[in-house]
């Protein structure tokens, strides 16, 4: 397991760095969220056990991930869905190669809405259990979260702490990005 966490934190830190160039942040921006010893970087395992009704459960209720990502490897069982407009739930089919990345509340944010959040959920299935794992990578708690903005775009969001935006959507789940907008 210790392996796995160390090699998913060199492919999330490739990431972060691929993102935040594309965004267009600048190098010493990127050094204070590298540079802190409270990085974050945790790895969750999901089970979902076989329910012969599943009509009448739920896996996982529909949600944003709060991290900058999420980097998922599933299992074979099919369970993963994200919501699209216009299609409404379509499943991520699990394939043994491939992680799937979910864009999170803080990309989102920092993003200034350029990257939208995924809105995903997990449902269980009838006849087979359903493992994932999950890596969640974010900012530090006391790393300030602030839409990158080119030449007169206006910020979609205001400047916070991870910590004080982890709080907001603690106690208002469904509400939180809509609570710290600009607009």
């Amino acid at each position: 397991m210790e392996n796995y966490n160390n090699q998913m934190k060199v492919l999330a830190e490739k990431l972060r760095h691929m993102i935040l160039n594309f965004l267009g942040m600048n190098s010493e921006e990127e050094k204070k969220w590298v540079s802190s010893k409270n990085q974050f970087g945790v790895i969750q395992l999901n089970y979902y056990p076989c329910c012969p009704e599943p009509d009448r459960a739920m896996g996982l209720a529909p949600h944003t991930d709060s991290s900058f990502f999420t980097i998922i490897h599933q299992t074979q069982t099919n369970g993963l869905q994200i919501f699209k407009e216009c299609l409404g739930w379509v499943p991520i089919n699990p394939d043994p190669n491939t992680l799937v990345v979910i864009i999170g509340d803080i990309l989102h944010i920092m993003s200034n809405a350029r990257f939208h959040c995924a809105l995903h959920r997990a449902i269980v299935n009838n006849t087979k259990e359903r493992y994932s794992m999950a890596y969640f990578y974010a900012p530090p708690p006391d790393y300030v979260i602030s839409p990158l903005v080119f030449n007169s775009d206006v910020p979609c969001f205001h400047a916070l702490t991870v910590k004080n935006y982890i709080n907001i959507k603690a106690k208002n789940f469904g509400g939180a990005l809509s609570l710290i907008t600009t607009t």
